[in-house]
């Protein structure tokens, strides 16, 4: 008995022993981060930005790899399977949460399967329309949407995208059932929108902002508590009578279960450092967005907002009672 819980002491100790040296000299290689979602949609161009400060503030190149389908969950249970060394992260959205309820077998655990490295930002939502939809304000909007619900259209870019569940707010504040028609992105939706075959639309700044600024797109609505900066006439929708509509498109960084403590620590010093660059501020800004403060990028922060935003989703997603699966 004694020699068996030597036998176990030593192993311990040594895993212990390897998993101190392997964080003393991390990363001495290149590091891929998974974006569950295609290329320059709004959390690929947030993750590019990232990756880029965080390669400089670890000496190793970050390259964004991207893993979409299923929203968000095939890329994410990629990285759930992956080695625990530090090599494999995952940048995800609102979706890490939300897809708890929306996938009723998901071949892993949203909270059981990852380490938390922390918060990046949270990107506001807006409703858009084509720019020649009849409204002029969004208490009008609301009435047209009502008054033909049965014609009106609505995209997202796919059950569970950010864009779908925003929707799913909207019609149920409105209390209108709208037509929606889901598409493979954000990319085909706006460009759908953009040609007019679609009505309206709710999305991240990240991908509405540029069109809203340059008219191609009629712009109702932000999902704030507060308006914003880059769209100071923009009105929340609390200001048009739904406070409940507020939602914000939050993402974290994560690394599979299991990755030493002290690897993920460096990763959540280097991605606060990397959110303390004024440039990546400035970017941000432009897109409608900030950088999370360096309270918010750690793994208790994450962690804290994760298991709320379960919560939260659970009961707005079996009453709409729409899954993925």
């Amino acid at each position: 008995m004694a020699l068996n819980l030597k036998l176990a002491g030593l192993a311990v100790g040594a895993a212990l022993a390897a998993s101190t040296a392997l964080a003393q000299t991390y990363p001495d290689r290149q590091i891929t981060m998974v974006v569950p979602f295609a290329a320059g949609g709004p959390t690929d161009t947030v993750g590019r930005l990232i990756a880029e400060r965080m390669s400089a503030d670890l000496g190793q190149q970050i390259i964004v790899e991207n893993v979409g389908g299923a929203g968000g969950t095939l890329g994410a249970g990629n990285v759930a399977s992956a080695e625990a060394d530090g090599y494999t992260i995952l940048l995800h959205h609102i979706g890490m949460a939300t897809s708890a309820t929306l996938y009723r077998s998901l071949a892993y655990n949203p909270t059981e399967a990852f380490e938390y490295v922390g918060l990046v930002t949270e990107v506001p939502m807006t409703i858009v329309a084509r720019k020649d939809l009849e409204p002029a304000d969004f208490a009008s909007l609301v009435t047209y949407v009502k008054e033909n619900a049965d014609t009106i259209t609505m995209a997202n870019a796919g059950i569970g995208a950010a864009s779908h569940l925003c929707g799913m707010l909207f019609m149920q504040a409105v209390e209108a059932p709208i037509v929606t028609v889901p598409y493979k992105g954000t990319g085909p939706a706006m460009t759908e929108l953009l040609g007019g075959q679609i009505d309206i639309m709710c999305d991240q700044t990240t991908n509405t902002a540029e069109q809203i600024k340059g008219g191609t797109i009629k712009a109702y609505a932000v999902t704030t508590p507060a308006r914003l900066d880059i769209f100071p006439d923009l009105p929340t929708v609390a200001e048009g009578g739904f406070p409940g509509m507020e939602v914000s498109v939050w993402h974290g960084l994560y690394a599979p279960k299991g990755t030493p403590a002290e690897i993920v620590d460096r990763l959540s010093v280097s991605l606060q450092s990397a959110l303390a660059d004024p440039e990546i501020a400035a970017k941000l800004a432009e897109l409608g967005t900030a950088p999370s403060p360096a309270s918010d990028a750690t793994p208790e922060a994450l962690k804290a907002k994760l298991e709320a935003e379960i919560a939260r989703w659970k009961p707005i997603i079996e009453t709409a009672g729409v899954y993925a699966d």
